[in-house]
């Protein structure tokens, strides 16, 4: 298990804009959420470390959704060379983890790359007026550590935007498996 971490991007940075589909091939783009600050994730099916927090992120979208975040995940692995990460079986995996937030497949990887996003999982929180005010992990846990996953780290950040505040700049990046990327 390699580990690779995120970019942090330069806070402040502008919401790229982006229009993906979901699996089934609903598209979301997202100047559907104007006004609203946004939860970006870039995840996929099979990585340990996406793995290790789904359950908790699951809750955490569900929760924060309630009060006001809109949550995002996309994947950008190359399902080709990870059949894993096919649509089909994103459709499995929002089932079984019960996601309840939209889960956009971003096959030819460009919005990936326009977020700078690395890992998976990489979270880029963005406040109401879509600037980027949280890059790095969801806490402290590794599937490699006993640390119980909480969720911490993006749970502060959260809880500052909600506010109307701005998250502590002092940030930890997330370390995950790196995107697969697809070869020319």
């Amino acid at each position: 298990m390699s580990l690779t971490p995120s970019n942090m991007a330069e806070l402040g940075s502008p919401l790229p804009p982006f229009r993906l589909p979901d699996p089934h091939g609903t598209e979301i783009d997202s100047a559907d959420f104007q006004g609203q600050p946004i939860l970006v994730a870039f995840i996929c099916n099979h990585c340990p470390f996406v793995k290790h927090v789904a359950d908790a992120f699951a809750d955490f979208a569900r929760e924060y959704g309630e009060r006001g975040l809109a949550v995002v995940a996309i994947n950008s692995n190359d399902f080709h060379s990870h059949p894993d990460d096919s649509p089909g079986r994103m459709i499995e995996e929002a089932r079984s983890r019960n996601y309840g937030f939209p889960y956009l497949v971003d096959e030819r990887q460009d919005v990936a790359r326009a977020f700078q996003a690395a890992c998976t999982p990489d979270f880029f929180l963005f406040d109401a007026d879509h600037r980027l005010v949280y890059r790095g992990q969801f806490d402290d846990s590794r599937p490699s550590k006993e640390t119980p996953v909480t969720g911490a780290d993006l749970r502060a950040a959260a809880d500052a935007v909600l506010a109307g505040q701005a998250p502590d700049a002092t940030q930890k990046p997330s370390m995950g498996c790196n995107i697969k990327w697809k070869t020319a």
